[in-house]
């Protein structure tokens, strides 16, 4: 157990130059945007004097490295600065976004999972089978069709031919109150709070959109699942197994689908990693307020502080699942350990 902790611990501290790294490149990158956001606060009939007050506010009249130096001061202080797009603290906006998006990705991965990992294994275990063919066509679909047109053929099917959508505009129909916030994930707060009807409503309002994203997100997973599964089931031990013996379920479950599991989790984590950052065309299409618009939002106008603050939360939401991956790994294979990697 000992062990098991330093390693964490060194895996911690590894992260920090990539946490630094993050923080030094994504400052110098804001203030290489295109256009001056003094000037898009101060409104286009703002003349010169009044612009200088405003970069003034925003602390831009002085040198980068004091404002560097100060962004780091302040960010050691637990502020991430003050979004001058919705005047909140960005660290507020994120806290609030940042569910919203974990939700409805986390959600997709649970469908995606739940039908590529299974398909994966039968066309691994099928090869040329009309099994094996599904999963080809479901991973040149998912890779070939963009989320945003997806989106769109969904919302027309499912809200507007049929009706059995409700409209998508947010993570919950306007004719409801949000839950009592505890862990701003709505299916949580409402099934602590008992409110079953509002449990529906926002189950409802994911489904859609949470159904896009795993549709892309299923290419990846069931290749991979494939690829894993077919090396897994050539290999040696997995004849061995089967030359004393055991059953077909067993050799396939125990000890080849283990096996596959270690690339499948990588590739998992690759695909959250990817698309907690990359949903924003989905957050778009159906008016999902998560991070993913916000900081794409705070791009067009350029606020530096919401940008950072997006980066460098996503730089440690990446840490933290490297961790856990790490910790996948070793529950698994005890083999590998955290100082085989």
């Amino acid at each position: 157990m000992g062990l098991f902790r330093n390693a964490i611990v060194i895996r911690i501290a590894q992260a920090i130059p990539v946490v630094v790294g993050v923080v030094v490149i994504s400052f110098i990158l804001t203030r290489a945007l295109p256009g001056d956001p003094a000037v898009y606060f101060a409104g286009p009939a703002a003349d010169d004097k009044s612009i200088a007050e405003v970069r003034a506010n925003l602390g831009l009249d002085k040198p980068l490295p004091q404002q560097f130096f100060i962004y780091v001061g302040e960010l050691l202080q637990g502020d991430l600065g003050k979004s001058v797009s919705s005047g909140q603290p960005v660290l507020s906006d994120l806290a609030n976004r940042l569910p919203a998006s974990l939700e409805l990705t986390l959600t997709a991965l649970l469908i995606s999972c739940g039908i590529a990992i299974p398909l994966g294994v039968l066309a691994a275990t099928r090869p040329g089978s009309l099994v094996d063919h599904a999963c080809r066509l479901l991973v040149t679909a998912g890779v070939s069709l963009p989320t945003f047109f997806t989106g769109i053929v969904l919302i027309y099917v499912f809200y507007y031919l049929t009706g059995l959508a409700p409209s998508p505009l947010g993570r919950l129909d306007f004719m409801y109150i949000e839950p009592d916030h505890v862990t701003g994930f709505y299916l949580i707060d409402a099934a602590i709070a008992g409110d079953w009807e509002t449990w529906l409503a926002a189950l409802k309002q994911l489904i859609l959109p949470a159904s896009t994203l795993a549709l892309f997100t299923m290419a990846p997973i069931a290749r991979m699942t494939r690829a894993a599964m077919l090396s897994a089931l050539s290999s040696d031990f997995i004849r061995t197994a089967r030359a004393a013996g055991l059953s077909g379920r067993k050799v396939l479950f125990t000890y080849a689908f283990r096996n596959a599991l270690l690339p499948v989790i990588t590739t998992l984590g690759m695909v959250f990693s990817f698309t907690l950052g990359a949903n924003v065309l989905v957050e778009k299409v159906f008016a999902w307020p998560g991070i993913g618009s916000y900081a794409v939002e705070a791009l067009v106008v350029s606020d530096y502080a919401a940008v950072q603050g997006f980066v460098l939360a996503m730089a440690m939401l990446f840490v933290v699942l490297n961790l856990v991956i790490d910790i996948a790994y070793t529950l698994i294979d005890p083999r590998i350990g955290f100082n085989a990697k």
